[in-house]
């Protein structure tokens, strides 16, 4: 069988072709790396505080973000109906501004049981999950998010 490379030289249909789909495969890479985050809250309202003004300025840098707040032990407590910051704030109203913004919210089904909470006990936007640290995992592993703890 000879030796014979001259298909692959510049302006054959076969180069073109490979050129073509390297490319195309090179677009599909970029549009794959979109970037996905996991903000993974687990003390009180102050860290809670903290993370959404860093959830609200990482959407402002970078709009097209796709973000997951997990909140497992104390990090649940501004999900919380009625919650208010230090200040006396409400978080309903920071939620609700950055769920709007395509943020979603996912609350420890284990730390509900532990503190003897009914998941009414929780802002709308909130969503239940089995357990927050196999939340935070699943997403890294298996959806490629990156892991953030304010």
């Amino acid at each position: 069988m000879p030796d014979d490379s001259s298909y692959l030289t510049p302006g054959t249909t076969v180069y073109k072709a490979l050129l073509i789909f390297l490319l195309a495969l090179g677009m599909n890479v970029a549009s794959a790396q979109d970037v996905k985050a996991v903000y993974h809250i687990t003390a009180g309202v102050e860290d809670a505080t903290a993370a959404l003004n860093n959830i609200k300025n990482h959407l402002d840098a970078d709009p097209t973000v796709r973000i997951v707040v997990v909140a497992n032990g104390p990090g649940i407590d501004f999900l919380l109906q009625g919650a208010k910051d230090s200040k006396g704030r409400e978080f309903s109203a920071a939620v609700s501004t950055l769920a709007d913004r395509g943020v979603e919210f996912r609350v420890c089904h284990n730390t509900l049981t532990t503190r003897h909470l009914a998941p009414d006990a929780l802002l709308l936007e909130a969503k239940v999950v089995p357990s927050g640290v196999a939340e935070v995992a699943r997403l890294q592993a298996r959806e490629g998010y990156v892991y953030i703890k304010p």
